[in-house]
């Protein structure tokens, strides 16, 4: 075995059907005595019942939180945190929302409650991403990982079926990344093969009860587990990809990773054998992107970045911008590659056709 170093990340997790009950004494745990509470729009009445639940704790509620986190929006909450004397967030929703409490911790050092009500995974990772002048900026800093997670999948029941497939999807390629990252180790290796395998194995019961409890805590606990691989090592290729597409042609995050994510293990997959084939045995398939590709399209997910907004004549500048500054991947990354590979994304291709 190669040696490796692993960091466990600090995160408190509370897990399980009517967990959300524990927010008053988990917000006491941290100490805090005036929460903002952070949600998208459609959600302010998932912010209230929060705040309801904190009562005289609740500090207000900042219900504006969207995709990729845009500076103005970031700016607009952390002036409103500071105008109420906020001493934490509780950040209730998707990506998105707990993307909001991330910026504004990371410049009050504020800590974040988070309590998903997706598949994203972003609550159990120190990673933070902002989107200025179309660009999405991302970076890690431990101040901007949630304190407390609560998953309660009571809070996903009501999730639409199709944002549940993306969804999990997101958190499959979080975790799939992660089993080739360049600083990976054998215990996120585990955490991930088991992550994509609870998260895909979700979806058939879903796909017939959407209020399936059990399958709902299964995707949940998946994406816990996915989460928490991209917190634990570098981002590469399919990431950057992402970031890149979501940041500059304001693509929906979950639909951006489901589109890319075969086509990203496809370019790595000659580079990283083993990395692949645990992908394959985790999702029952052969072939890794294949298999992915499989499953989004056997669930009625969106395979091409042409079905969910993709400019046609943006793929030159997506793939400038993401050979600019690469990541850390398998295979070097290559503008010419990068584009043959925007381009079967962008008709929907299957990976290996």
């Amino acid at each position: 075995m190669a040696p490796f170093v692993y960091q466990a990340t600090p995160s408190r997790v509370v897990f399980g059907p009517g967990s959300l009950e524990q927010l008053g004494e988990e917000i006491e745990r941290l100490g805090a005595r005036r929460a903002l509470v952070l949600s998208t729009p459609e959600q302010a009445e998932s912010a209230e019942r929060v705040a309801s639940l904190l009562g005289g704790r609740a500090a207000g509620i900042f219900a504006k939180a969207v995709m990729h986190v845009p500076i103005e929006t970031a700016r607009a909450a952390r002036e409103e945190a500071a105008r109420l004397g906020a001493d934490c967030a509780v950040a209730i929703g998707g990506g998105s929302t707990t993307g909001l409490g991330k910026a504004i911790a990371l410049e009050s050092a504020l800590p974040i409650l988070a309590i998903p009500t997706t598949y994203a995974g972003s609550e159990m990772t120190p990673v933070w991403g902002i989107t200025e002048a179309g660009v999405k900026k991302t970076g890690r800093d431990a101040r901007v990982l949630p304190r407390t997670v609560i998953y309660d999948p009571q809070l996903t029941l009501t999730l639409p079926y199709a944002m549940t497939v993306t969804s999990a999807l997101n958190a499959i390629a979080h975790a799939a990344e992660g089993i080739y990252a360049h600083d990976g180790n054998p215990v996120v290796a585990l955490m991930a093969e088991e992550g994509i395998r609870a998260s895909a194995a979700a979806l058939r019961p879903l796909n017939a009860d959407p209020r399936d409890l059990s399958a709902r805590s299964d995707a949940l606990y998946g994406a816990w587990l996915c989460g928490t691989v991209l917190g634990s090592v570098a981002m590469g290729l399919h990431h950057k990809l992402c970031h890149t597409l979501g940041g500059s042609f304001n693509l929906p995050h979950a639909e951006v990773h489901t589109v890319i994510l075969p086509h990203a293990l496809a370019y790595n997959a000659s580079a990283a054998s083993e990395a692949m084939a645990r992908v394959a045995r985790a999702l029952g398939g052969v072939n890794a992107a294949r298999a992915v590709f499989d499953l989004a399209k056997s669930h009625g997910a969106p395979t091409s970045l042409q079905s969910i907004g993709m400019p046609a004549d943006g793929l030159d500048r997506a793939a400038d911008l993401a050979a600019s500054t690469p990541y850390p991947n398998p295979r070097p990354l290559e503008r010419g590659a990068l584009r043959a590979l925007l381009q079967r994304a962008y008709d929907g291709v299957p990976p290996d056709a």
